[in-house]
């Protein structure tokens, strides 16, 4: 049943009711039957279910079987369990991390249920009483007026210049006109569009003006805010690109550390040549060692610290991130679909343009036939409208309380649908004067005048043309437009009856209005297309406002990019994917038009972005890869889906997020790039000496290394200064790999010089501590391997402040990198000379010869990069 195609007398016999409301046993007796009016409460997920998901991530997962396994090693060993501490600390801390940061998706419900009334007025037999807005029920008469709050679905039964603010439902910017009339649905039209069903109140609406009665259709999840919340509840969590590659990374992982244990293992036994339990033993905790070095145990951590720098300062720029990996996913954008009303435009009607010859006369009747006020702050309040027009005039400096002083309201005509006018009457110097605004095709059809520059004169036919002329041109820029004429009198008029006052008057001129754009988003336009995103206008206003803003904008070139809402209903969800590229502004949309956009750009591998203040945006917010809420004009609903808020509502703020987003990412690449390369350094050295029957580090020194030596410098990487060209790039593929780019190419070539200096370090330690080259065991080729390689992973950093580009031609130096490198140095060297640490680590004292040796080596790997990314930026340049 569609109430707002059903005739209003009909619609009470359908919901079994009459104009003087339900009985209350029947009401009772409803509510009992089809439940309270109010929102379906989502299940909530316990805290310790979270942070099961937390630990169910495959990175973790790895962690925890390095943890395992080093804790076999420490038992057949009986060494420290120093290292599986260390580990679980990681993995303990990142879990919680991952709780704290992540949004609550029940707050979307509650936010939802705020929005509805608490208490309502209602016909009971005939009388009015207040009842709980939870407890009205289908069939109920509620009566409305300016300042309520819509507690239900319903069609309206009477209305007198009725007006609802939907902008939170619909999107539409002005306060929808009600009627109680029947309408019909367009030729070539499936259905009228939420917004235009001017015969409905909505859940969650309010009334701004005039009064009314309706009969509630629909309650609790069957309105359309119930819809809404149904949407959100079903709505899938979707893994952002970052976790896609660490779920990859760790699944790669794994393998290598399964082969490297089969292979280790079955060396062993090959070696030994026999099969024993002693045999099997050793060779199994020398495949755990070598599994154990294979995972980099800092990545998770670094990765998360690295996203919460990223999310600090992106809160310094007015962007408040609700999920860390939401930090990344921002820097792969390629689309953003961006809701109009509130977000590229004020949300706040304004006029921008006059016809007459009387500005300030112009800007005073208008002013003073109006309703809206000036509050203490210097702020208008009423109908957007005519806020509007208040504020004109206190531009022109007649601020609303001086004119009300100077002309006094004796008289009015109040605002009427059917007729498109309003008309007051004020005293003034003795005499009386008339003002009355309305359409402008109507208003001119009750003047018999117009004021010019020669003064009043006969309103001719080329006037009347002028004035027509004039009003197509705003409107064909899609401003709002009234007109405003006047009327003298000697004395205040007994009847203020329309049909009395509303003729022979005289024409002063007209405004144009619209809810203007934000100054800063052109410029921001702008910046999305140089850098490779493409901006979507989705809109609930009607078709030839939203062409007009998306042509200011320059989100639209050609008025054959736009279409209606409705026309989507006609297309599958494969044709909309197939013709989403052909459209860049769409326009009398509803809610579930926007998630299948959003979904229509997802499905051709795009990451896409949408923004929005209303409820009527939360559910493509939430199916978005990243949900962009207004942290001053945006609903509750709205923030709490939200990946990300913009506290200043501004939509510039959304491409700085993309910008530090871009430079997160690939500072988290960077990190990524360097700590696996460090582990397959140490794996490679590892491997090798193992072939060669000697020892060159112990499992304690690789989880040194790798949880401080290590860490340290990536997480300075993170700090990195971001590219200057960023924006000028297209966006990254989503779906590229951590080693794309030739990333997995830098890894192999870097680590093998990296396992040649370490493996050199050994043996020169080996000779000068026995004066002979030989492979055998060698405390001292230990002692300066451990140096080398804990060194040579620091400056090795350095060499990843940029892929191709040299480190020498950087022209900021990144002072956190500076520091760790200190700091790794001197750590690294207490280990070596402190007795206790020397002792602990099965180290030995060595001579400083053999540590500015093993120095020379580490330092080696920086010319030994510079020297490969010479010939690669040769071999870029001719390609």
């Amino acid at each position: 049943m569609k109430s707002y195609l059903t005739d209003k007398d009909e619609m009470l016999t359908l919901l079994k009711t009459t104009s003087s409301g339900l009985a209350p046993e029947e009401a009772a007796g409803r509510l009992e039957k089809f439940g309270k009016n109010k929102l379906a409460e989502p299940k909530k997920t316990s805290v310790w279910k979270r942070l099961g998901n937390q630990i169910a991530d495959p990175m973790i997962i790895v962690l925890l079987a390095a943890a395992a396994l080093s804790l076999v090693t420490s038992l057949y060993e009986h060494e420290s369990f120093a290292d599986v501490f260390i580990i679980l600390f990681v993995v303990i801390l990142n879990s919680i991390l991952g709780v704290v940061q992540e949004s609550k998706a029940e707050d979307a419900i509650e936010a939802l249920k705020k929005m509805t009334a608490p208490a309502s007025k209602v016909l009971r037999n005939g009388k009015i009483e207040t009842v709980k807005s939870e407890d009205l029920v289908q069939g109920d008469i509620i009566l409305l007026e300016a300042g309520d709050s819509v507690p239900a679905d319903a069609r309206i039964l009477e209305c007198a210049s009725m007006k609802i603010e939907e902008a939170a439902l619909t999107g539409e910017s002005v306060p929808v006109t009600k009627t109680d009339a029947a309408l019909s649905i367009e030729e070539g039209e499936k259905d009228v569009p939420l917004g235009d069903r001017k015969n409905m109140v909505y859940m969650g609406s309010t009334v701004v003006y005039g009064r009314g009665k309706a009969v509630i259709c629909a309650t609790g999840m069957d309105t359309e805010m119930g819809k809404i919340a149904d949407a959100l509840t079903q709505a899938k969590n979707e893994i952002t690109p970052l976790q896609q590659k660490l779920n990859g990374l760790s699944k790669i992982l794994t393998i290598l550390v399964l082969i490297i244990c089969v292979i280790i293992f079955v060396a062993g036994i090959l070696e030994a040549g026999k099969i024993n339990i002693d045999v099997m033993i050793n060779t199994f905790m020398l495949a755990i060692s070598l599994a154990v070095a294979a995972i980099p145990e800092g990545l998770v951590a670094v990765v998360t610290i690295v996203l919460s720098i990223g999310v600090t300062k992106m809160s310094k720029r007015n962007a408040v991130i609700r999920k860390l990996t939401a930090v990344e996913t921002l820097g792969c954008a390629q689309i953003i679909c961006s809701d109009k009303t509130g977000t590229l435009t004020q949300n706040k009607m304004t006029v921008v343009d006059h016809f007459g010859v009387d500005e300030d006369l112009l800007a005073r009747g208008m002013a003073l036939c109006s309703d809206a006020e000036l509050d203490d702050t210097g702020k208008a309040v009423g109908e957007p409208t005519e806020c509007a027009l208040v504020e004109f005039a206190l531009n022109c400096g007649m601020p609303k309380q001086e004119l009300k002083a100077d002309f006094p309201r004796v008289g009015e005509a109040p605002f009427d649908s059917g007729r498109k006018m309003m008309s007051t009457v004020h005293e003034h110097e003795g005499g009386f004067i008339q003002f009355t605004k309305g359409a402008p095709d109507v208003l001119l059809r009750s003047c018999s005048r117009m004021l010019t520059l020669n003064g009043v004169v006969d309103l001719t036919d080329e006037l009347r043309e002028k004035v027509a002329a004039a009003n197509k041109g705003m409107a064909g820029r899609a401003l709002r437009v009234l007109a405003l004429a006047s009327r003298d009198y000697d004395k205040a008029p007994e009847n203020c009856a329309p049909e009395a006052i509303e003729n022979g008057l005289t024409f002063i001129g007209m405004t144009g209005m619209i809810d203007p754009i934000r100054p800063e988003v052109k410029a921001a336009v702008d910046e999305c297309r140089s850098a490779g995103i493409r901006p979507v206008m989705i809109t609930g206003d009607q078709l030839d406002t939203a062409i007009a803003i998306a042509m200011d904008l320059g989100i639209l070139s050609d008025p054959d990019e736009a279409i209606l809402g409705a026309r989507l209903d006609d297309m599958s969800d494969e044709e909309l994917a197939s013709r989403i590229t052909e459209f860049s502004v769409y326009a009398r949309v509803q809610p579930e038009h926007k998630v299948r956009i959003v979904n229509a750009w997802k499905s051709l591998g795009k990451v896409t972005a949408m923004t929005g203040d209303g409820v009527n945006d939360a559910p493509s917010i939430k199916a978005a890869d990243i949900g962009v809420g207004m942290g001053i004009t945006g609903t509750d609903v709205t923030k709490n889906v939200a990946d990300m808020i913009l506290a200043d509502d501004n939509f510039a703020t959304i491409v700085s997020a993309v910008e530090e987003g871009r430079k997160v990412y690939a500072n988290i690449r960077k990190a990524i790039q360097f700590l696996l390369s460090s582990n397959i350094s140490e794996v490679v050295a590892i491997f090798v000496a193992t072939m060669l029957q000697f020892t060159i580090l112990l499992p304690a020194h690789i989880l040194w290394i790798n949880l401080i030596t290590d860490s340290l410098p990536a997480l300075a990487l993170g700090m990195e200064h971001g590219e200057k060209d960023s924006m000028l790039k297209k966006p990254r593929d989503s779906r590229d790999g951590v080693f794309a780019g030739g990333v997995g190419v830098d890894i192999i070539y870097q680590r093998a010089f990296v396992s040649i200096l370490v493996l050199a370090a050994y043996f020169i330690g080996h000779y000068i501590e026995w004066g002979q080259f030989e492979i055998t065991n060698s405390p001292d080729g230990m002692t300066m391997a451990f140096l080398t390689m804990s060194m040579c992973e620091i400056f090795q950093a350095f060499n990843m402040r940029s892929q191709r580009k040299s480190i020498f031609s950087l022209s900021k130096q990144n002072m956190w990198l500076w520091g760790s490198a200190l700091a790794a140095l001197a750590l690294t060297t207490s280990v070596i000379t402190i007795p206790f640490f020397v002792n602990a680590f099965g180290f030995t004292p060595i001579s400083l010869k053999e540590y500015f040796t093993a120095m020379a080596l580490a330092v080696a790997i920086i010319p030994l990069v510079e020297i490969v990314k010479f010939f690669q930026r040769k071999v870029t340049g001719r390609s």
